[in-house]
C-alpha cells in the first residue's frame, strides 16, 4: 500500500466507468458520468503509478442529506484493505462536512455491508426499506 496515492478529485469518465465494470458494479452511462462525476461533493481516488485501482464518491445536497457511492476497489486488489482506506478518506470529510441531524445514506451489496458496519453505518430495516427507480437504456 506504499505505493497507493490518494487523490480528492472524481476520476475521469472513461477510467470511472472502466473501475465500475471491473469490480462488479452497475453499469453507468458516459453521459452521467460526465454530468455527475464533477458534481460529487467529495471524491477519494486511489492511484497505483497513475493507474486508478479505488475509487469513492459522496454526493448530495451539501447540508441535510449526503450519500455514499462508487465504492470500488480493482478485483485484483480486493481483501487488501482499500475499501477499508476509502471509507477512513470518506468518513474523514463526512466528519467534518455534515451538519447537525444531516443524514447519510449508502447502497450496501454483500458482502461490503460489513465494511460500512465498521464506520457506524447500520441497516434502517424493519423502519424503513431502501427503495430505487432506474432509467431505462
Amino acid at each position: 500500500m506504499d505505493e497507493v496515492k490518494i487523490e480528492h478529485a472524481p476520476p475521469a469518465a472513461v477510467e470511472y466507468l472502466a473501475l465500475r465494470q471491473m469490480a462488479g458494479l452497475s453499469p453507468m452511462s458516459r453521459e452521467g458520468a460526465e454530468i455527475g462525476l464533477p458534481r460529487s461533493l467529495f471524491a477519494v481516488c486511489l492511484r497505483e503509478e497513475d493507474v486508478l485501482i479505488g475509487m469513492g464518491r459522496v454526493i448530495g445536497d451539501g447540508g441535510c442529506f449526503f450519500q455514499v457511492v462508487d465504492i470500488a476497489v480493482h478485483p485484483d486488489l480486493q481483501g487488501k484493505g482499500y475499501g477499508k482506506l476509502i471509507m477512513i478518506e470518506i468518513m474523514d470529510y463526512l466528519r467534518k462536512a455534515v451538519p447537525p441531524r444531516g443524514l447519510v445514506s449508502l447502497l450496501a451489496d454483500v458482502p461490503a455491508d460489513r465494511l460500512y458496519a465498521q464506520f457506524g453505518f447500520e441497516y434502517t430495516s424493519p423502519k424503513s426499506e431502501g427503495m430505487w427507480w432506474r432509467q431505462g437504456d
